[in-house]
């Protein structure tokens, strides 16, 4: 957990929560935080099993996965392929289209080209591998288009930056757990779109489970999820968010990206997503403890 990503704290909250579990499950569990050097002190420990809750750059994006299948050290959630791919946005949307999985239109720039971007409101800025919603902008009108050299001086997120059609319309978001597809959660917020002080900050956000939605919807949200999840190589547990602009038919619905470390804090969608299925917190964390290994 922890790490050097900007996710840090974040990782931390889904590790005190983990940890806490195991502990209460009779696991004897070591907090370790995987800054600098870290491997050569973890090869020391010697630890039956890693259990993952790092987030962001370096935790999901196939380095440290790298890391534990060389040094034979079995651990949860998604391998090195599907890490890399599903952190690394164009990637993903490639997949994406390439399996006829409904997209935003993209294309990716140089961050010092974003000054003069001449494209049609509204839009979108993302960082190519980020997560929690870090450095990502909605771009509605011409006062936000204005904000555009501001947001290139301060950018942090690499020379490159994703530019996608924003899609007006209900954020929705399905779980993949134990190769099932979980119910479907419409996310309400006030904010302009479901930022990382959304996701963070309690009652930033309204869950609702199941999502109030056409059922075709619906279910095409839970068939296209299992479908990322597999195509994608996915393991343990995966969370794909979609983007419905309101028409009852499957060009409305868009697959934004796919997550293979969904967060573990008390405001996480996962968790509450499985506690509304009967799937307690401690089953959950049981589960992808058992499901550790290498080679995936």
């Amino acid at each position: 957990m922890g790490g050097e990503s900007l996710e840090r704290e974040i990782s931390i909250s889904s590790g005190e929560n983990i940890i806490k579990s195991l502990s209460t499950q009779g696991f004897n569990t070591i907090p370790f935080d995987c800054k600098g050097d870290f491997i050569k002190n973890l090869i020391k420990i010697k630890p039956d099993v890693c259990f993952n809750a790092l987030h962001g750059l370096g935790g999901e994006d196939g380095s440290v996965q790298s890391l534990l299948e060389k040094n034979n050290i079995p651990y949860t959630h998604s391998g090195i392929s599907s890490s890399e791919i599903c952190m690394n946005k164009v990637l993903s949307k490639e997949l994406f289209l390439k399996n006829n999985i409904n997209t935003p239109k993209y294309k990716l720039i140089k961050i010092n080209n974003i000054s003069n971007l001449n494209k049609a409101l509204p839009f979108v800025i993302k960082p190519l591998q980020e997560g929690s919603s870090n450095g990502v902008y909605v771009i509605l009108n011409e006062s936000d288009r204005n904000k555009l050299p501001k947001i290139k001086k301060s950018w942090i997120y690499g020379e490159s930056v994703l530019i996608e059609d924003y899609i007006e319309g209900i954020e929705l978001s399905c779980a993949v757990f134990n190769n099932k597809p979980t119910e479907v959660v419409e996310i309400k917020t006030k904010n302009t779109f479901y930022d990382f002080y959304a996701k963070y900050e309690p009652g930033a956000s309204d869950h609702i489970i199941p999502a109030n939605i056409p059922i075709e919807i619906y279910n095409l949200v839970k068939k296209t999820a299992l479908k990322c999840h597999n195509i994608f190589g996915c393991r343990g547990i995966s969370r794909t968010d979609f983007r419905w602009s309101g028409e009852n038919n499957a060009e409305s619905l868009f697959a934004l990206e796919i997550n293979t470390q969904p967060g573990m804090t008390i405001t996480s969608l996962v968790p509450e997503l499985l506690e509304k299925q009967g799937i307690s917190y401690s089953d959950l964390i049981l589960y992808l403890l058992e499901d550790a290994s290498c080679d995936r």
